[in-house]
């Protein structure tokens, strides 16, 4: 049976809720700008977390999930400015904001981890 791949899974869920909050800002807000913002760099989390899967290397694969931590930081950045001018409520912006800061601590495990095997 294969292990599970908590941080694909998650990356998956995550980008589902931005496309879902992507779709209420074009809807509810008629917003177009910040809206594919936040759904570019939330969506590319768990596509490099695929890209990963196959990596060519450790080093690559160190690569590809680097990219991915500095699209959930660019991801949290657009839900603080979304929260701060009002275009979400802030229950919303909790629930995202811990999910991606789920994924950002599981990303920088997964590249220290990653990291320490190459240098040993």
């Amino acid at each position: 049976m294969p292990k599970e791949n908590i941080l694909k899974q998650k990356s998956f869920d995550f980008a589902i809720k931005i496309i879902n909050l992507y779709k209420q800002l074009k809807k509810d807000s008629n917003e177009f700008v910040l809206s594919r913002q936040i759904v570019a760099s939330g969506t590319s989390i768990g596509a490099l977390v695929r890209e990963a899967e196959h990596a060519e290397s450790l080093k690559d694969f160190v690569h590809k999930l680097s990219i991915a931590l500095k699209e959930a930081n660019e991801c949290k950045y657009w839900l603080d400015l979304l929260v701060a001018t009002g275009f979400i409520n802030k229950e919303l912006y909790v629930s995202l904001n811990n999910d991606c800061e789920e994924l950002l601590k599981l990303l920088i495990a997964s590249v220290k981890t990653t990291k320490a095997r190459l240098t040993k």
